[in-house]
């Protein structure tokens, strides 16, 4: 409780208006963060780095801007932040402060925003589970024996606990929608290069990974994506020109849609009966609010996606790896990683520049063929992922064969990485909760360039089926 007002109860936008009225401070704001993660990270394993002095001098500045005062917290995966060290889960990363800050993290401060720490993450963001070796599990605040998804799996966890209200996170094959699928929030993968990546890169693996944050709230994902979206001097390309504000868009429901939805994953497997209750449930909603809804799916044939994927993925692995090799001087063995995440490096290290090239014309080619089936289909509706959130431990993280140990995570995970390759935005919302009280995430897909649609669908959807009273935690 804070003057008066329950901190866990507001989403970011509701924090930045009490501040404009003068009913809190941004320190106050800080310090019911603060309190927040102090008292439940300890069993939840969210925040693996805090600078809550720096903070609490931030939030004494004259700030402005949309989110003014509002707590947030970075990933430990590109979210630079001078003097703080990004280690990305993994001890071969030294604990050494970035030279720089991000340019979203600039924009975020410009915003308004103040950043807390850094949240848990995977070994490199491989994985749709947050259980590294340097950092240990990330709990579900919704039952600590299962996991949060990753690998904005700290981000998520914090944003559900209400440590703060918006957290950073970054996508690379669903690790913006995995987690708030497990965690019931908000979260939207942007169109590729809709956010910047900048000073340090102008993409990454060819465009595969995509920058936003996980909310509670719709409107929070959409005023965060006004604060970001846009490019940066010297990126390579950039998404097409959004229409005005996404803040302002989400006022008016959407136009009378065509969706499809799916039932069956895309390798035409069954997926859990909950899952599928779950898309039935949203289909049958879509249509209750006017939509046209009827099941279909893209004509994508999955199996050599898959393969090019993981070669791009891989070889991905291997450069960064090697990258960091080079600057610290510290040669790369296998006891400095998960077994996973070294298997997969061999591989990476083996993928010829020939074939990433053939990949990646294997990938455009799927973006091109869904392009078309979209001019049919406004969106395409799924489950996030074939299964109600899986239990800690249940993935063995230290196998050394990279292909055996992927099978099941795609199996987990089948639907997200298909967005990283099309570059489309996709977005997830809290539609279901299990008869264990375990969230189930439900994605939309729009068009190449289409957020707008997706946030007035998910905005609508909301009003629909609130899901901001549902806590995990008190």
């Amino acid at each position: 409780m804070i003057a008066g007002h329950e901190y866990a109860d507001f989403d970011g936008l509701g924090l930045a208006h009490l501040v404009r009225q003068r009913e809190l401070t941004p320190v106050e704001l800080v310090d019911a963060a603060m309190a927040r993660v102090e008292e439940l990270n300890p069993r939840l394993n969210a925040v693996i780095f805090s600078a809550y002095e720096q903070a609490r001098q931030r939030a004494k500045m004259s700030l402005t801007g949309p989110l003014v005062g509002v707590p947030m917290l970075l990933k430990d995966i590109l979210g630079h932040k001078q003097g703080w060290p990004t280690r990305q889960g993994s001890g071969f990363l030294p604990a050494t402060g970035s030279m720089h800050d991000s340019t979203l993290v600039t924009r975020y401060e410009i915003a308004g925003l103040i950043a807390l720490g850094k949240t848990n993450v995977p070994e490199f963001g491989l994985l749709p589970i947050t259980e590294s070796s340097l950092y240990g599990p990330a709990r579900n605040p919704w039952n600590p024996d299962h996991s949060p998804g990753g690998s904005s799996g700290g981000a998520a966890v914090a944003v559900a606990a209400r440590m703060v209200p918006i957290a950073h996170a970054n996508d690379g094959g669903g690790s913006i929608r995995i987690p708030a699928a497990c965690c019931g929030l908000v979260g939207l993968k942007p169109t590729r290069a809709r956010t910047p990546l900048g000073p340090q890169f102008g993409d990454i693996m060819s465009g595969l990974v995509v920058e936003h944050v996980i909310t509670r709230s719709v409107r929070d994902s959409a005023v965060m994506l006004d604060v970001a979206a846009g490019p940066d001097i010297g990126d390579p390309y950039y998404a097409p020109p959004q229409q005005g504000r996404y803040l302002d868009a989400i006022a008016a429901p959407p136009r009378r849609l065509r969706i499809a939805f799916s039932v069956l994953d895309p390798f035409g497997k069954e997926i859990d009966p909950e899952c599928r209750a779950a898309v039935t449930t949203a289909a049958n909603l879509c249509a209750n609010l006017g939509h046209d809804v009827e099941e279909g799916h893209p004509p994508i044939e999955v199996g050599q996606l898959a393969s090019d994927f993981v070669s791009i993925w891989a070889s991905g692995l291997a450069s960064l790896i090697e990258g960091i090799a080079r600057r610290t001087g510290k040669p790369p063995t296998a006891h400095c990683f998960q077994g996973l995440t070294w298997s997969l490096y061999q591989y990476g290290r083996t993928v010829s520049a020939a074939q990433y090239l053939m990949g990646w014309a294997t990938l455009q080619g799927a973006a091109r063929r869904i392009a078309l089936w979209h001019q049919q289909y406004d969106v395409w509706l799924t489950t996030v992922l074939s299964r109600p959130p899986a239990r800690i431990g249940e993935f063995d993280v230290g196998v050394q064969d990279w292909a055996k140990g992927y099978e099941p995570f795609v199996g987990y995970a089948p639907f997200t990485a298909l967005q990283n390759a099309t570059g489309q935005p996709a977005i997830s919302v809290p539609l279901h909760w299990t008869f264990d009280n375990l969230p189930i995430g439900i994605q939309f897909v729009g068009r190449f360039g289409d957020e707008q649609l997706l946030l007035q669908l998910a905005a609508q959807l909301e009003q629909a089926r609130p899901w901001s009273k549902h806590k995990p935690i008190g």
